[in-house]
C-alpha cells in the first residue's frame, strides 16, 4: 500500500466513524498535529501508534506498515503554499512577518535555524466576540551554524 492510498483509506475511514483528529488522537496517545501529520503521509508511526490507529479507525495491517515506513516529506511541494490557509498561515504571515522573526531569533540565539525535525506545533481555536482567533504554537529546537 502506497502513502497516498494509506491516507485515503484513512481519510475515508475517519469521515465514515465521524470522528475528529483530536478524538483519534486522544486514542493513539499523540499530540493531533503529529496524528494528522503522520495520516496524511507526512511522518511515520511507531508499530504501537499504528497498531492503536488502525485499531481505532477499523483498518488493517496494510495501512499499519504504511504508516510505519518513512516518508517522502513535502510531496505536494509549492502547490500546497496556494491554498488559501496555508498561504495566509505561512507563506503571507512569513512575507510580512519573516524578517522580523529572523532579527528576534538571531538576538535571542545567534545565527542558526529553528528545527522542523526535533518540533511541536499545537493549533488552538480562541473564541473572541469579535471573532474566532486562530492560535498557533510552534516549537522548535534551535540549531546554530557551524564555523570551522
Amino acid at each position: 500500500m502506497t502513502k497516498d492510498e494509506m491516507r485515503a483509506a484513512i481519510l475515508e475511514a475517519k469521515a465514515e466513524k465521524q470522528m475528529t483528529w483530536e478524538q483519534i488522537a486522544r486514542e493513539v496517545g499523540c499530540s493531533p498535529v503529529f496524528v494528522t501529520s503522520a495520516c496524511l503521509g507526512e511522518n511515520s508511526m511507531t508499530d504501537e501508534q499504528a497498531g492503536k490507529l488502525t485499531g481505532t479507525l477499523g483498518l488493517g495491517k496494510e495501512v499499519a506498515q504504511a504508516l510505519m515506513r518513512c516518508p517522502v516529506r513535502a510531496r505536494q511541494g509549492e502547490a500546497l503554499m496556494t491554498d488559501p490557509v496555508i498561504y495566509r498561515a505561512f507563506k503571507e504571515v512569513g512575507m510580512v512577518y519573516g524578517e522580523t522573526f529572523k532579527e528576534l531569533v538571531h538576538e535571542k540565539f545567534g545565527d542558526g535555524i529553528m528545527s522542523a525535525i526535533d518540533f511541536t506545533m499545537d493549533v488552538e481555536k480562541v473564541e473572541d466576540p469579535k471573532g474566532d482567533r486562530v492560535k498557533i504554537v510552534m516549537n522548535g529546537k534551535f540549531l546554530p551554524y557551524k564555523r570551522w
